[in-house]
């Protein structure tokens, strides 16, 4: 084949092209490590930051934030937030939508399992797990201070009681309702009262107990706490009030009435 033939063929060749890298876009139930991603309609989204009371004072922790939504709208009503995500494709897309939605400096995104994940900073919890996610973090949750509102899509904390829910109309079909709940205080333990010592064991918001009064009698003491506020029952006796720390007090009334006030004794 002489030289002209040669270049003639060389120009009827086909060019090989570099292959095109797709950018990533998750699908709904996508595998995950701990749960399958289903994105939060935006209308709940909005509606969980607002059952949480969200303000630019606040911090808000997502666990298994999935594209980032939670914390980015979060982020537009001026709070900085936190998502924890397993999946590197899914932090580096949230990266990038925080970007375009020009809240990068107060959405931040980290790549780590939530189980090991700090959320000692939370000041608002948002999220969308399962009941059995959520059970694992139990401990996590009663460590943030007393008050603190956990909001959670489609699914109950196991054994706590709820103290809001939130329901989105509309065309919504799915993924529709969302329920609040607020960190108990933490009573389990021994606390001295003017009319002797309680001994307080606690599930979640719920108080039992026993009074042991300063002539010796044991009496049985039932109760609950919602936040920081508490009230339980001994005998005909019924004690409300607030808990501050090692510290409580309010009123109460029965036979005994008036103002109390306890001590932790442990």
């Amino acid at each position: 084949m002489g030289m002209r033939a040669f270049l003639s063929v060389l120009l009827i060749l086909p060019t090989a092209l570099p292959a095109q890298t797709q950018p990533f876009e998750p699908y709904e139930g996508q595998p995950g490590k701990d749960v399958v991603w289903v994105p939060t309609p935006p209308a709940l989204v909005e509606k969980m930051l607002d059952m949480v009371r969200v303000t630019p004072k606040d911090f808000v922790v997502d666990l298994g934030s999935g594209d980032g939504r939670n914390i980015i709208a979060a982020a537009k009503r001026g709070a900085r937030g936190l998502g924890v995500e397993y999946d590197p494709e899914m932090v580096a897309l949230s990266q990038k939508k925080a970007e375009e939605a020009g809240v990068a400096d107060k959405a931040k995104f980290v790549r780590g399992d939530m189980y090991e994940a700090d959320i000692s900073r939370a000041t608002k919890v948002v999220l969308f797990l399962l009941p059995i996610n959520l059970e694992k973090l139990r401990d996590k949750f009663l460590a943030l201070p007393a008050g603190t509102p956990i909001v959670n899509n489609g699914y109950k904390i196991p054994g706590w009681e709820e103290v809001e829910t939130g329901h989105i109309g509309g065309t919504c079909i799915t993924w529709c309702t969302a329920y609040l709940y607020l960190v108990p205080a933490k009573v389990a333990g021994t606390w001295r009262l003017p009319a002797g010592e309680i001994r307080f064991e606690q599930d979640f918001q719920t108080l039992s107990g026993t009074l042991t009064t300063r002539d010796g009698k044991s009496l049985p003491v039932q109760g609950v706490v919602k936040a920081e506020r508490i009230r339980f029952t001994v005998g005909l006796d019924v004690y409300s009030g607030r808990v501050r720390g090692k510290m409580m007090s309010g009123a109460a009334s029965g036979a005994t009435s008036g103002y109390w006030k306890a001590a932790r004794a442990d």
